[in-house]
């Protein structure tokens, strides 16, 4: 049987950013065809009413999670007020009373773990990758295309900036801002790769938690089987 795995990197930011983990999880089998999602409709609720108990108590400028990334954008020269990492937008949205975006079930199903675990979580198409994948800094050439933005303009990063990327363009700009548009998920996805990220000191049991109910709830409402490794400075290299 050929090798399916997806390889992730993080090794060329993992030196100045010992903290910073990644559960890498590669979903495969998927069926999103309009049925019911029992599950992932569980896990939206469950994340928006934890939300707003949170928010009801403190600003989501005081939750720690949100300080280390704030901290780590500013690091390569992101203005704090100018962009803010996929989770704290979620937050943002949330605090607004808009409720969770409802776009496709794997979508809804990794939105809803990013707030619930105050991580942000990005995903691909892998039918539309060119592996291995790498959080790096961005490079001369790169492009990228928005995917809340014209999805024919380039706009490639700025130099010094942490992006992830496959060996064709960058995926992800600013660590974990806003997707590319050319490996987004679609209805007829059925292999994607996600990426669920921390800088917390605890970072670890929380992204397992995160990757075990992933897991549950791919195979529980979208048929699917899910491999998952958390790539960390001492281990900057994993498969899935």
């Amino acid at each position: 049987m050929a090798d399916d795995t997806v390889t992730l990197g993080i090794d060329a930011v993992a030196a100045d950013y010992p903290a910073f983990r990644v559960a890498f999880a590669v979903v495969r089998g998927m069926r999103m065809d309009g049925g019911a999602c029992p599950a992932i409709d569980a896990l939206v609720a469950e994340a928006e009413a934890l939300t707003a108990e949170r928010l009801a108590v403190r600003d989501i400028a005081a939750l720690a999670d949100i300080a280390d990334w704030r901290a780590a954008y500013r690091s390569f020269g992101v203005k704090r007020t100018s962009y803010r990492n996929a989770c704290e937008a979620l937050l943002r949205r949330l605090r607004r009373g808009e409720g969770l975006p409802r776009v496709l079930p794997l979508v809804d199903l990794y939105n809803a773990l990013s707030v619930k675990y105050l991580i942000p979580v990005g995903a691909d198409d892998i039918a539309l990758l060119a592996p291995p994948l790498a959080f790096r800094y961005a490079r001369p050439g790169d492009s990228f295309h928005d995917l809340a933005g014209d999805h024919e303009i380039d706009d490639p990063p700025k130099p010094g900036e942490v992006v992830l990327a496959d060996a064709a363009h960058v995926l992800c700009r600013r660590w974990n801002w806003r997707q590319d548009a050319r490996s987004r998920i679609r209805p007829e996805t059925r292999d994607a790769t996600l990426v669920l990220q921390t800088l917390a000191p605890d970072g670890a049991a929380r992204l397992a938690a995160a990757a075990e109910e992933l897991a549950a709830c791919a195979a529980a409402d979208l048929g699917a089987a899910c491999r998952w490794a958390i790539a960390s400075a001492e281990a900057p290299r994993v498969s899935a």
